[in-house]
């Protein structure tokens, strides 16, 4: 046999794109039990509130909310939001801790999906916008929506 073919998105965090401006992203494997991966497989994560910290050189993340798998034993993890470990090279580590220290970046969550049979949590360097930033976002995705519906329109006409 061969690889297995890329998984879904099985969470994602719709506010990481309106709350901040995403510079770069990366890749990073995540440590689970074998009931969290099975509750993850069924799409039961949030990671909305989540956030990722680094300490003593390992890449951890918090408040990601694996709710606890139905036909667990007693080995499940009690706590949902229990804090994880990522698994990312260390030269990348150092990289992100660099890049994450300047002025206003931090270390945001954006999507979990399963790559060839492992959990992979995709994480971005953002920068928090502001109040202006993100009503110009917004203003922007309304006309280019706009525009879409013009032509939309005037291809049914043409037709």
């Amino acid at each position: 046999m061969g690889k297995k073919a890329d998984g879904k998105v099985l969470a994602q965090n719709k506010k990481a794109s309106h709350d901040y401006f995403i510079e770069d992203t990366y890749e990073a494997g995540l440590v689970l039990t074998g009931t969290e991966i099975k509750s993850l497989r069924n799409g039961r994560a949030n990671i909305g509130d989540a956030f990722a910290t680094i300490r003593n050189g390992e890449l951890h993340i918090h408040n990601m909310h694996i709710s606890p798998f139905e036909q667990g034993n007693r080995a499940n993890p009690t706590d949902p939001t229990r804090t994880r470990k990522l698994l990312m090279h260390k030269e990348q580590i150092h990289k992100l801790l660099g890049l994450s220290k300047r002025d206003g970046f931090t270390i945001v969550p954006l999507k979990v999906y399963v790559r060839n049979g492992y959990a992979k949590l995709l994480i971005g360097l953002g920068k928090g916008k502001k109040e202006y930033d993100k009503r110009d976002s917004a203003a922007k995705r309304d006309a280019q929506r706009d525009i879409q519906r013009v032509l939309r329109e005037k291809q049914k006409i043409a037709r």
